[in-house]
């Protein structure tokens, strides 16, 4: 009988493969097995115990040390700057202007108060030129209360305030001020007596309520301008004290390299070392200049700014108190005192107002204008004592230039031109101040990025040494 051979089955046989992948199955589950061995061999405490108190693992720990440090001052740095420059920019774009808004609704409510008591004077139907006068001043008067409103509902703005509750209270006064006003001038005009009653009525609804509210006001947004410069004029410590940290800790890396590799100098910690230090005289002669800015901003702008702000609403306040003594023909020496309490302080104002700040030129003019209305209302008192009552109005609203009238208005346009250019002084030291830091904050991303580059290449020579 015939043997069989027997030969081992074709690997590409449909019989042979099953076997066949189980053993590859097999042969890499064990390779899988002996490669987590020898890893765990690796990863074995002791293992990384002594790694870590390798040279090469102290040199990684000092390089993400130096290299955090580098990042961290950068971004502090960066993150500082721009919180001042949008500070400045806050104060520049939207501050100065709403403390300018409140200081002229509070100026043209105060004109509007004293050209009422002026037009009515005249007796009759008053001159056009003291009623344009008047109707102007209601006018920018209720323009500056609408465009407030704008601002405060505007996106971003703050929430309803305290500011929001006084501009309520003078919009909602203005139209029954101007009511009584209109009645006070009809009767007036028919020659009734009670007009004055009208009209003294009117004055007190102004100065009592709606003047006090509108200082209020200005003195909130005054506030705030300076609280924003008083902020900025403080060192930014955060983006000095830190890249000085940074730089110190890469003087005490190049001492280590030094003493541990016996090397003088780490070029790439050197360079990282100069990148810092340029960062941190960048950041302390910018800071600087734009504090100097806004000091001269709040010196020749804001201060002087606000005196003669407070000497315009003063001249106002005089000018009503001498048109409603002689509205009322008052022997009673109230209206004088109102008077000469707020001469006296405008005097004093406009006296030691400094020569060298901006405005000082028409603060000079105004002075001249002072002393002329003072002789003037002078010598309307004068008059009035006599009981000659139209001398009296010749000279508290005449048209000659030697009249009380003449003086106010050159008074006024005087002190409105000083606060012009001390408020021109205001903005372009803020502006400098601004520009100062435009390219300080990218600036300063850029060379912490370009010293932490030269810390990994001033470490990674060393490391390669450790193949």
């Amino acid at each position: 009988m015939a043997r069989t051979e027997q030969r081992p089955l074709d690997e590409s046989s449909p019989h042979a493969a099953p076997t066949t992948l189980r053993g590859r199955f097999d042969r890499t589950a064990v390779r899988w097995r002996l490669d987590a061995a020898v890893v765990r061999r690796r990863l074995d405490a002791t293992d990384m115990r002594a790694f870590a108190r390798s040279s090469p693992a102290r040199l990684v720990a000092l390089g993400l040390l130096l290299l955090g440090l580098c990042l961290f001052a950068g971004a502090v740095t960066s993150a500082e700057v721009g919180d001042r420059q949008h500070a400045l920019d806050h104060l520049l774009n939207e501050a100065e202007p709403d403390a300018n808004s409140a200081q002229h609704l509070y100026t043209s409510l105060s004109v509007a108060d004293a050209a009422a008591g002026t037009a009515f004077i005249s007796g009759g139907l008053e001159p056009k030129p003291v009623r344009d006068r008047y109707d102007q001043a209601i006018g920018e008067a209720a323009a500056e209360l609408v465009a407030q409103s704008d601002n405060a509902g505007a996106p971003g703005a703050a929430p309803p305030d305290a500011d929001t509750r006084l501009r309520t209270v003078v919009a909602t006064e203005l139209p029954v001020y101007s009511g009584l006003i209109e009645t006070a001038r009809a009767n007036n005009r028919e020659g009734h007596p009670v007009g004055a009653a009208y009209l003294s009525e009117a004055s007190n609804l102004m100065q009592n309520t709606m003047l006090p509210r509108a200082q209020e006001l200005q003195g909130h947004r005054s506030s705030a301008i300076a609280r924003t410069q008083h902020d900025h004029v403080r060192p930014p410590w955060a983006a000095i004290i830190l890249p000085v940290l940074a730089l110190a800790a890469l003087v005490a890396g190049q001492f280590y390299l030094a003493r541990r590799w016996h090397r003088v100098l780490n070029p790439g910690l050197l360079a990282a070392s100069a990148t810092l230090l340029v960062l941190l005289a960048w950041t302390v002669i910018a800071g600087s200049v734009s504090a100097v800015s806004t000091t001269s901003g709040r010196d020749d702008g804001a201060v002087p700014g606000a005196e003669l702000t407070e000497s315009r609403i003063l001249a106002q306040q005089a000018r009503a108190a001498e048109t409603l003594k002689l509205v009322r023909r008052d022997a009673s020496g109230d209206y004088d005192h109102t008077f000469d309490t707020a001469t006296a302080r405008l005097d004093q104002l406009l006296t030691h107002y400094p020569g060298d700040a901006p405005g000082s030129a028409e603060v000079a003019r105004a002075r001249t204008s002072l002393e002329h209305w003072r002789t003037a209302h002078q010598r309307m008192n004068d008059a009035l004592g006599r009981g000659d009552f139209p001398a009296a109005s010749e000279v508290a609203i005449g048209a000659d230039p030697s009249q009380a009238s003449a003086s106010v208005d050159t008074l006024d346009n005087a002190l409105g031109a000083g606060i012009s250019d001390t408020r021109d002084a205001l903005r372009n030291n803020i502006s400098d101040a601004s520009r100062t830091l435009d390219f300080l904050a990218p600036g300063a991303l850029t060379l912490a990025a370009l010293a932490a580059a030269f810390v990994v290449a001033g470490l990674w020579p060393r490391l390669r040494e450790y193949r």
